[in-house]
């Protein structure tokens, strides 16, 4: 998949990587890469096609949809002797 520019300030890349800028006002910008399969890739930007909608309008609905079941996901951190470090 080429490089096809979905909407200002966002980049579909091959390799399954989905770039985007975000302006937190107008001096403060910061570059996130986001890395995804190369089908859901393709799948996120075939529904952003037939919605007529930005990739990141998709993923931010995405994300509101699902963030419920995502954060009743147990951490790592939740589980017995997770705390992040490994132990001997």
């Amino acid at each position: 998949m080429s490089v096809r520019a979905a909407r200002p300030g966002l980049a579909l890349a091959s390799g399954g990587r989905l770039a985007y800028s975000v302006g937190m006002g107008e001096s403060d910008k910061r570059k996130q890469s986001l890395y995804f399969p190369e089908e859901m890739l393709k799948e996120i930007g075939d529904e952003a096609t037939r919605q007529d909608r930005s990739l990141s309008w998709i993923v931010q609905k995405a994300w509101k949809a699902a963030r419920k079941e995502i954060r009743s996901i147990r951490s790592v951190n939740d589980l017995p002797g997770g705390d992040g470090e490994k132990k001997p």
